[in-house]
């Protein structure tokens, strides 16, 4: 009875990712078969020039990384903060027209990705209405997508450091010195972690939703006769029930936040300055545009090994303790 579906994952799943694992270790430059007599094996050669060797693959692959690391940072436990915070809004009884503010907040979420990112570059560009709504309380805005300086660096310049200690211009890894990991996001990668918030939330808000419909009132009701205010019962009873869906909400939000790529490809293409390139979009840049498509390969294997072990240690993280 299974057979058919194992055969379609099999067909349509499972051999694409054998064959890209085997391109991941050839030269093939996307001309005739992967197979072909005609492709040499390279072995770890793609996988070395992107991790070894001060080559502008590991550079890039270490801008990547670190864009990309940040936007995870940052995204994930905003939106899984704000998606909880909605979750609990909707669910409380006291709230009139739920049903509304449910469709209102998760609309975002079903809304095309590109519609999203053409509405962001109009609402931060230079002239947009963010700037606008900025400049009445004072702000000069910054010219949001255009601008490659990193948040850290801005703090840093605030109180006066604006020259790196030797320490951290010296040393590198990846390609890059340790004052460029600790730039922070830049302003143009920032508004794009905006933009990932306010898109996304709205799923994980039914998640939470689900999951609240199924703890039972007497828990609460136990809770209050406790003499428990409301923050205490959210804290000690509410939260520990909901430690499968936090620990789901925040798998899903690693996997999607790790593999961005839509958002880059339609709104900024890695720039400013490479500010916004991410592993997912140079894996695609590496292969489709200049042609290495091992080299591709491999960074989307390295990525894919990256979101396997940060979901293990999340796991582990979250384990029961009880």
């Amino acid at each position: 009875m299974v057979s058919p579906a194992v055969l379609l994952l099999g067909t349509f799943l499972a051999v694409p990712v054998v064959m890209a694992l085997s391109v991941s270790f050839s030269d093939w430059r996307g001309v005739g078969s992967p197979f072909g007599s005609d492709v040499g094996f390279v072995g770890l050669e793609n996988y070395r020039s992107i991790l070894t060797g001060g080559t502008l693959a590991q550079r890039d692959f270490g801008t990547a990384l670190r864009n990309n690391a940040y936007y995870v940072l940052l995204v994930v436990p905003l939106q899984t903060a704000l998606a909880l915070a909605l979750a609990v809004l909707v669910h409380t009884r006291w709230l009139r027209g739920r049903g509304f503010f449910r469709t209102a907040f998760y609309f975002p979420s079903v809304t095309s990705s590109v519609a999203i990112t053409v509405l962001w570059l109009f609402l931060f560009s230079s002239s947009g209405a963010v700037n606008e709504i900025l400049g009445w309380v004072g702000i000069n805005g910054p010219a949001w997508f255009n601008d490659p300086r990193g948040l850290l660096h801005l703090a840093l310049g605030g109180v006066g450091v604006d020259q790196p200690p030797a320490a951290l211009s010296e040393n590198t890894a990846l390609g890059i010195s340790w004052w460029e990991w600790l730039a922070g996001p830049s302003v143009a990668m920032f508004a794009l972690v905006l933009m990932a918030v306010f898109t996304t939330s709205g799923t994980f808000m039914l998640l939470f939703i689900a999951a609240l419909n199924n703890i039972g009132e007497e828990i609460d009701e136990a809770g209050q006769m406790d003499g428990a205010s409301s923050w205490q019962r959210f804290r000690h009873l509410t939260l520990p029930m909901l430690r499968p869906t936090l620990f789901t909400v925040l798998t899903l939000g690693l996997i999607g936040t790790w593999q961005v790529f839509d958002q880059i490809y339609t709104g900024t293409q890695g720039t400013p300055a490479k500010t916004t390139l991410t592993p997912a979009y140079l894996s695609f840049e590496s292969a489709f545009n200049d042609q290495r498509w091992g080299q591709g390969a491999a960074i989307a294997f390295i990525l894919f090994a990256i979101i396997v072990s940060l979901t293990l240690v999340q796991r582990w993280l979250l384990r029961s303790r009880t």
